[in-house]
């Protein structure tokens, strides 16, 4: 027995001591090309300037596809699909066109870049948290519950529209964002006329708007709420500026409008009463807000 004890000792130490050196090895393998790794996925985010997403039409069979297409039809048709969730007239594509796959505002790759930091919230946001955050600010509604087939359907198609995005990637680089950093100060009057000439058309005179995706609601009790981000006059000015109006309208295309017409534009429409947001006051916990937040906020009493 105790020969048998001893050979199997001897057979132990040859064999442990190859674990260390192929451990090694190990080792250095993961250092010499851990930088590699690194290099090529920089190159690779680099060399992404333009992404196009997969369309509809490739959407595989089965459950995985049932569930993206559901996604889809939330994001077109997010008051109606929903309807205890939103509490408002407004839809996804109200603001991101196309259900995110436009330029107005566009989501494609948006998973690849989450969970990420969010200074409104003051912590890391999952794509989920970012979701129901657009239900309680911009539908001015209720957060979807976090295991509903409808949240993982909206996950399910926002994945679908990032497919090839690299997971981890810092920044989209077909991303314009729609924002404009040191708006002119307003003419609210001349905003008016503007909105009037070019606006009222899609919107209506009254801002009720004519349809989630033909014209949302700017304003009143069927539009956004103050916490929104489109509440702030740098995002509001910047999406006009960009995307307004969609087609020639009372004598302004796309794209014309000058920084002083687009800070005009939105100075009257969030000039206008919309719905509250009962917890705006705790938004930018660590007391970084921008300066166009239109309301007060805890960290800045501090």
């Amino acid at each position: 027995m105790r020969k048998l004890t001893k050979k199997k000792l001897g057979y132990g130490l040859p064999l442990m001591a190859l674990a260390f050196i192929l451990s090694g090895c190990g080792d250095q393998y993961t250092a010499k090309h851990e930088p590699q790794q690194k290099q090529a996925a920089a190159v690779e985010q680099t060399a992404m300037k333009t992404y196009e997403p997969p369309s509809m039409e490739k959407v595989p069979e089965g459950p995985l596809g049932d569930s993206i297409k559901l996604g889809y039809k939330i994001m077109n048709e997010t008051n109606t699909a929903l309807p205890h969730n939103v509490g408002n007239n407004l839809a996804c594509s109200s603001c991101h066109g196309g259900a995110g796959t436009d330029t107005t505002s566009p989501l494609t790759g948006v998973t690849a870049v989450y969970p990420a930091y969010n200074p409104r919230a003051g912590k890391v946001l999952t794509i989920e948290d970012r979701i129901n955050g657009c239900f309680k600010r911009s539908m001015n509604g209720k957060p979807l519950e976090a295991n509903s087939d409808e949240m993982r359907a909206m996950v399910a198609y926002l994945n679908y529209i990032s497919t090839d995005v690299p997971i981890g990637m810092k920044e989209r680089p077909w991303i314009i964002k729609n924002s404009m950093q040191n708006a002119p100060k307003p003419n609210v009057a001349n905003g008016e006329k503007l909105y009037q000439q070019s606006c009222s058309a899609c919107h209506g005179a009254d801002g009720s708007g004519t349809g989630p995706t033909s014209g949302p609601a700017l304003w009143g009790s069927k539009s956004f709420n103050i916490g929104a981000g489109m509440g702030r006059i740098s995002t509001a000015a910047g999406y006009i500026q960009r995307n307004m109006p969609l087609g020639e309208m009372g004598g302004v295309k796309q794209g014309t409008l000058n920084d002083q017409q687009a800070a005009d534009l939105a100075g009257f429409i969030l000039s206008q009463q919309r719905p509250d947001f009962a917890e705006k006051t705790n938004d930018w916990p660590k007391g970084d807000a921008p300066a166009d937040v239109p309301y007060e906020l805890k960290s800045s009493k501090k």
